[in-house]
């Protein structure tokens, strides 16, 4: 049984940008910890490393960890290119080493991705090979985007919007975000929703990713191949599901953990929470770190 620490309410983390290219860095949050396997975690589509502030202040006590912001999300930077598998993994790569996490030669890490954020951390996983000793997939990362949604990648970025009686101001967005699940609004979720928007000066709300970097996102995220990438995978993979009514969602990710089975690799660890909405970070956020700290790796130790 994993034992799950309190969240610790009083930690601030510290921004970093690590450079990628020539003007062109990769924002992240640096919540501390001091424990190995650290654990990198990658937000979703159009969000920012502060939605993972639940988590973080639970697995802080526990495991070092840094949050980072995509390309073209958060504080990061926006460049016209690099939305794509190496693109994308490269990045994470960035962070995994600029931040410290992979400062010894013998550190390993552990990779969770929410939604989205998921995909890129299957992406990510082989580019670090036995320095990744764990990926965990919040709601996301097992599906193909197209028959998952109903819709082709053209019907998805024509929805993406939000209707403008959301956006006509900060406070009906805030409103519409914290009507999700009242029980789970707090100060730590509202700077996670401010984060995500941009307050014009008529006093309207505009999403703050950027939308090349959101179309381009949702290109990528369409032409991911679950089976192949999880295949690709010889880290313990550990999976957690939202909502599925049709179990359809079941079903892809039986196909995903069966592929991995048939490559040599152990199936995907899974934990089902029906009741609950796309955000587990926000509702189920004792589970996601005890998911996290399921992944142990070798030799999980305090750093000298």
């Amino acid at each position: 049984m994993v034992t799950v620490p309190p969240p610790d309410l009083g930690a601030e983390p510290a921004g970093f940008v690590v450079e990628v290219a020539p003007g062109d860095r990769i924002h992240f949050l640096d919540w501390g910890g001091e424990t190995v396997p650290g654990v990198l975690l990658i937000h979703g589509l159009s969000n920012t490393s502060w939605s993972w502030t639940p988590v973080a202040r639970r697995l802080r006590q526990a495991r070092r960890v840094v949050a980072m912001d995509l390309r073209g999300h958060g504080l990061s930077d926006a460049p016209t290119a690099g939305y794509d598998p190496p693109g994308f993994a490269a990045d994470v790569v960035a962070v995994a080493e600029g931040s410290g996490l992979l400062a010894a030669p013998d550190d390993r890490i552990v990779l969770a991705g929410h939604g989205f954020g998921a995909t890129v951390a299957a992406w990510a996983a082989p580019s670090l090979r036995d320095r990744c000793v764990g990926l965990v997939l919040v709601d996301g990362g097992w599906e193909s985007f197209e028959p998952a949604s109903g819709m082709d990648v053209d019907e998805v970025l024509r929805n993406l919007e939000e209707p403008p009686e959301v956006m006509r101001s900060m406070d009906a967005f805030l409103a519409d975000r914290a009507g999700f699940d009242p029980a789970s609004w707090d100060s730590d979720q509202e700077r996670a929703a401010r984060a995500t928007i941009v307050e014009t000066h008529a006093g309207k709300v505009v999403p703050a990713t950027r939308p090349h970097a959101l179309q381009a996102s949702v290109r990528a995220m369409f032409a991911y191949d679950p089976a192949r990438a999880l295949a690709g995978i010889a880290a313990p993979v550990v999976a957690l599901v939202a909502a599925d009514p049709d179990g359809d969602r079941a079903r892809a990710l039986a196909e995903a953990s069966g592929a991995r089975v048939a490559a040599g690799w152990s199936p995907i660890d899974v934990s089902s929470f029906g009741h609950d909405g796309h955000n587990l970070m926000r509702y189920r956020p004792d589970a996601v770190v005890a998911a996290i700290l399921s992944v142990e790796g070798p030799g999980a130790r305090q750093r000298q």
